[in-house]
């Protein structure tokens, strides 16, 4: 993926709670395009073929009575703690979201004020994301930190916390294929400034190592 689009395509990725989010809007005040893994899968979930699909397998129970889409929640209580029933979503789905990606991607690369491309992707590399990346970044958080942060946001304890992490792989070997790690276990203006660092590094190597003017 070097140097396809004339421009570094940085991975995203990190702990659950670990405020990966957060760091990826910064990536995007500093202009970059930032293309956020999960957004996309939300919207391919109701794309009618997938919509279909998933009927079927899984019945109406699926899908928000009063929207006629499909309710998240009712999925993630199928596919979390379930390996089988998560490799079929996701195979259902990666055509759809890779589709979504590219288009936004040879779109970006037509814009001289983007300088980067961040791929926002708590699944980055248990999907084989991270291979077509220039640079992989591991957000990180303490357990203590990302357990309030989840109950305070969306209302889980650490036994849902817990349940969703064991269906990824193990945190320590994401952190080693990274190249760079945020800590982002306190004040957040100090993750803002090693997303500041990182990001113009990345944009360095990525010069020297395709001589970009």
């Amino acid at each position: 993926m070097t140097g396809a689009y004339s421009k570094p395509i940085i991975g995203l990725t990190g702990a659950i709670g670990s405020g990966k989010t957060c760091m990826a809007r910064e990536f995007g005040r500093l202009g970059c395009l930032v293309i956020d893994s999960d957004e996309l899968a939300h919207q391919a979930l109701n794309q009618p073929t997938v919509k279909k699909q998933l009927g079927q397998w899984w019945g109406a129970a699926i899908y928000d009575l009063s929207t006629a889409e499909v309710d998240r929640s009712a999925v993630g209580r199928i596919v979390f703690g379930n390996a089988v029933e998560m490799a079929r979503l996701t195979a259902l789905l990666h055509p759809q979201v890779a589709a979504m990606r590219e288009k936004m991607m040879a779109s970006a690369a037509l814009d001289s004020k983007i300088p980067a491309i961040v791929w926002d992707s708590p699944l980055l590399i248990e999907n084989g994301l991270h291979t077509q990346c220039d640079a992989i970044i591991f957000v990180k958080a303490s357990m203590e930190t990302r357990i309030n942060r989840l109950k305070r946001e969306r209302g889980w304890d650490a036994q849902e916390l817990l349940r969703r992490e064991r269906m990824q792989l193990p945190l320590d070997k994401k952190e080693q294929l990274a190249h760079y790690s945020i800590d982002n276990d306190g004040d957040v203006a100090v993750g803002w400034r090693q997303v500041q660092s990182i990001l113009a590094r990345v944009i360095q190597n990525y010069s020297a190592k395709n001589d970009v003017k």
